[in-house]
């Protein structure tokens, strides 16, 4: 977990986003690093097309299912050695990544990032992109923290921002990244486009499916705005009648 000390103050929020398939396109880069791992171990390399469907569970799993769990240790051995020469120059931020952020941050709304990458690898990355500031935390699994979806990360970021989870909203592209915002009470929109497509998204127990990235500040707003009302309304129910 890498952070700057940060309160919530009159922010409407916090957004919290994946990193892969939400934010940047960093599926080359992890090929080649897993490439470069499967060479080194006498295993079959696996066909680019599948990488991005194995890519989100964790280092640990993505090398578990390329190379088997008896020869994972080693490999995730081997990518770390790799990956960080290939991964600024093979990753790109998706479209419109850049505007939404201004957008948001410029509506007060404070930014954070929570990747079953590596924190570390995530910041050299956002740093390289020139979007790293934009985020009070850049989070990660270490040995303290489980990877997504167990809901630590979160609880993290929360804590380190001082934010309720009623006050975050989870942005991402697979399942496990609502199952994270879920199991952390926190609302949730996914994005097709990185390792899952709409229909695979539409069955998917979440907030919303955002048609792209570039949807996400008007949603944001109508769900900021209908609080008010849903917590009247609530108050309406619970007071006894005269």
């Amino acid at each position: 977990m890498m952070s700057r000390p940060a309160a919530s103050g009159e922010a409407p929020g916090i957004v919290v986003f994946d990193l892969d398939g939400t934010l940047i396109d960093g599926y080359a880069a992890i090929g080649i690093a897993l490439a470069y791992a499967t060479e080194r171990l006498g295993v079959a390399r696996v066909p680019d097309e599948r990488v991005r469907g194995m890519v989100g569970d964790g280092l640990e799993l993505l090398l578990e299912k390329a190379v088997g769990p008896d020869l994972a240790g080693e490999g995730v051995r081997l990518y770390r050695e790799k990956y960080p020469e290939v991964a600024v120059e093979e990753s790109e931020l998706l479209p419109g990544v850049p505007a939404v952020l201004e957008t948001l941050a410029r509506s007060g709304w404070r930014l954070a990032v929570a990747s079953n990458k590596p924190a570390a690898y995530s910041r050299l990355i956002l740093e390289a992109k020139g979007i790293a500031g934009r985020f009070d935390v850049i989070g990660g699994p270490d040995a303290l923290v489980p990877p997504k979806p167990h809901p630590a990360m979160l609880a993290a970021i929360l804590a380190a921002t001082s934010f309720r989870p009623d006050d975050a909203f989870v942005v991402g592209d697979m399942e496990i990244d609502a199952q994270f915002a879920r199991a952390a009470g926190c609302r949730v929109a996914l994005v097709p486009g990185g390792s899952r497509t709409a229909e695979e998204l539409a069955t998917v127990d979440a907030d919303a499916l955002l048609p792209s990235l570039l949807a996400l500040p008007a949603w944001l707003a109508r769900e900021r705005a209908a609080r008010p009302a849903a917590a009247a309304a609530a108050r309406a129910l619970e007071s006894p009648p005269r």
